[in-house]
Parts: structure tokens; C-alpha cells; sequence
């Protein structure tokens, strides 16, 4: 799961390049938290641990077949 990280903000100074960084800063937050929650790569939903039951009774079945 990827954490979202943001640094403190700093006391306002009063003036508008003060404001206008509060507002970039708590844009880019929201920027980020929407790219990460709704990124649609699981990669859970893709991990294999290997061959399933399906492969075992298949390779079971072609060993007991006789040869000719």
C-alpha cells in the first residue's frame, strides 16, 4: 500500500505568495491522493504462486496414460 507523505506547512506569512503556496501545496496533495487511490494497478490481483489444481490433474492424467 503507498503512503502519502506531506511536509508541514509552514505559519502563513499574510501576503499572496504565502497563500498561493498553501493552495499549491494542498493541491498537489490531492493531486497525488487521487492518482494513488484510484490507480487502477493491483498487483496483488496479478501475483502467481505457481501451477493450480487444474495443471496438477492434467499432468497426473497424461502420466497414467499408456504409451503405445
Amino acid at each position: 500500500m503507498a503512503t502519502i507523505n506531506s511536509a508541514s506547512l509552514s505559519s502563513p506569512s499574510g501576503s499572496r505568495d504565502g497563500l498561493a503556496s498553501v493552495f499549491a501545496e494542498i493541491r498537489d496533495f490531492w493531486r497525488q491522493f487521487l492518482a494513488r487511490a484510484f490507480n487502477p494497478y493491483r498487483p496483488e490481483l496479478h501475483y502467481m504462486r505457481g501451477p493450480g489444481p487444474a495443471c496438477r490433474a492434467k499432468q497426473t492424467a497424461s502420466s497414467h496414460l499408456p504409451s503405445a
